[in-house]
């Protein structure tokens, strides 16, 4: 090789390294390379260049075998003419041995950077089951599903509808009582009351003078088929004049030939408005309407005197409307009450909800006990003040210095138990702290009570708690399934034991219902709230 050419070579190679070196160095680190299973790894990848290099990190990392949990945003620090790059990734892993971080590529104006292989040791948690009791896997339970929005939605729904049925109930009732109570009026104060209201139509438009005029010959037809019995309703004007004037030569309607010609004219005046779309006059229409009138007047006073028999079948007819009547009173009466007690079923349930108003109708037994009258008492000695559903009632012991309460039993809805224990019998109010071991004995005591009488499956916690009256006491609380007597498989119950330590001996305080019962935990914590130990003077 030339002279020449070996300095080229050497120019060449120190120029490629000296960009190598601008575009900076790819470092990767991690907070910690041992860890335990599924512990978090913060893993970060930092890059230097100068300010007008372009780094573009990974869109999609890949870290399997890790998870990734998080990413962070791009830390940018400025140095000078440099740019520090970094960027935190937050890994996890549940399975314990050796792994390796990939190596994950960065691009710096187009050129790759790679980040070194990373080991990290995955280890176990150890399992002390000399201190850490096992338990037995709970079987499957089924889950109640809550309808309780789709009730709501439903009880929506059928409110619009019955307001709607309500709504269109009362229009068609007050109509068909008005119907009812024309037909029972006789033919001729029916006729001259239809007539009355006809005296106060305002006519403007062509289709109220054919609704007038309608209703005008309408009213005269039907009277005289009530009353002179002459077939009105399926004649023409001229037929029905045709047999005004056989009735009046026969002698068995006398009525007045001017009156005859009157109701002529008003007949014609009505064919027009009705099927010539003619308009007439107001003066006119109320001139018809004095013609008819006079016309039914006439024909009432021409009319014979009627005879037993025809007294008889109108009499008859008369109560055969009556009874009619109220019959259909009866049925309008029984459906406007079904319509109001479901509105008012409805409403209750958008107010209330659901459940709470079902279980009021229905008297569920703990919704009876949480909205009846509660008792507050005292019990015991020292004196324990306790509101509660009802009276609790003193049961008979085997030992003289104990004393127990309760309401209900253990197959009762809601059960209530307080026992005062006190071997020492003297009184004192000053709460002793548990340090000696005696709260263990009373949480076992507490737990063998109900093991005694049939509990399994017996799920226990314990904690402190603080009334709302400042007193400390042990709770104990959990659930259990129990043998009720009216069902067939064991119960499953949530109970509730609060623990009062004194030197002298203890309070007890249990309650137990059934898991899914809705009321009992208000019950429980309304029975708390009101707990109050009495401090003797």
């Amino acid at each position: 090789m030339s002279k020449k050419g070996f300095i080229c070579l050497i120019f060449f190679i120190w120029l490629n390294a000296s960009g190598q070196i601008q575009k900076g160095v790819l470092t990767a680190t991690v907070d910690t390379t041992a860890v335990k299973i599924g512990e978090n790894i913060d893993y970060y990848l930092q890059i230097k260049v100068d300010s007008t290099s372009k780094v573009v990190f990974p869109e999609q990392p890949l870290f399997a075998p890790f998870e990734l949990l998080e990413a962070s945003q791009i830390d940018t620090i400025r140095s000078q003419s440099h740019f520090l790059y970094t960027k935190k990734y937050s890994l996890i892993h549940f399975d314990s041995g050796n792994y390796y971080i990939p190596q994950q590529q960065v691009l710096v104006d187009g050129f790759s950077q790679i980040a070194k292989l990373i080991p990290i040791r995955v280890n176990t948690v150890k399992v002390d089951t000399t201190k850490q009791k096992l338990f037995d896997i709970k079987p499957l339970q089924k889950v109640k599903r809550n309808y309780e929005d789709l009730i709501i939605k439903l009880a929506w729904f059928l409110f619009v509808v019955f307001v709607i049925v309500g709504i269109l109930y009362t229009y068609f009732f007050q109509k068909n009582r008005k119907e009812l109570k024309k037909q029972e009026l006789p033919p001729f104060e029916r006729a001259i009351e239809e007539l009355k209201a006809l005296e106060n139509e305002s006519l403007n438009k062509q289709e109220e003078f054919k609704r007038y005029y309608s209703r005008l010959t309408d009213v005269i037809r039907r009277y005289l088929k009530e009353e002179a019995k002459i077939d009105a309703l399926e004649s023409t004007s001229e037929e029905l004049l045709l047999k005004l004037e056989m009735r009046k030569d026969a002698g068995t309607l006398d009525l007045d030939r001017k009156t005859l010609i009157s109701l002529r004219e008003v007949l014609q005046n009505a064919d027009l408005a009705k099927f010539a779309r003619s308009m007439t006059e107001f003066r006119i229409a109320s001139e018809d309407r004095k013609v008819v009138e006079t016309v039914v007047i006439e024909t009432k006073e021409a009319l014979p005197e009627p005879t037993e028999e025809e007294l008889r079948e109108k009499a008859a007819y008369q109560e055969f409307l009556a009874k009619k009547r109220r019959k259909q009173q009866w049925i309008y009466g029984l459906a406007g009450t079904s319509i109001l007690g479901i509105l008012t079923f409805l409403i209750s349930i958008l107010i209330y909800g659901y459940y709470p108003v079902r279980d009021s109708l229905l008297a569920y037994p703990t919704k009876v006990l949480y909205s009846g009258q509660w008792v507050m008492s005292q019990y015991g000695n020292p004196p324990i003040k306790i509101e509660t559903p009802d009276v609790l009632e003193r049961m008979k012991g085997d030992k003289n210095n104990v004393q127990q309460f309760a309401m209900g039993t253990l197959n009762s809805p809601f059960y209530i138990d307080l026992l005062f224990n006190f071997p020492n019998k003297k009184s004192s109010s000053n709460l002793k702290e548990d340090k000696d071991g005696k709260g263990a004995a009373l949480i076992n005591t507490v737990i063998s009570s109900f093991e005694s009488k049939g509990a399994v499956n017996i799920l226990m916690k314990n904690d402190e708690l603080e009334l709302p009256s400042g007193l400390p006491v042990a709770k104990v609380y959990g659930t259990l399934d129990y043998p009720k007597k009216e069902k067939s498989d064991r119960v499953r119950c949530s109970f509730n034991a609060l623990l009062f330590t004194f030197e002298e001996g203890t309070i007890i305080l249990k309650m137990m219902y059934e898991k899914e019962d809705r009321y009992g935990s208000k019950i429980e914590q309304r029975i708390i709230n009101s707990l109050e130990l009495i401090k003797e003077l």
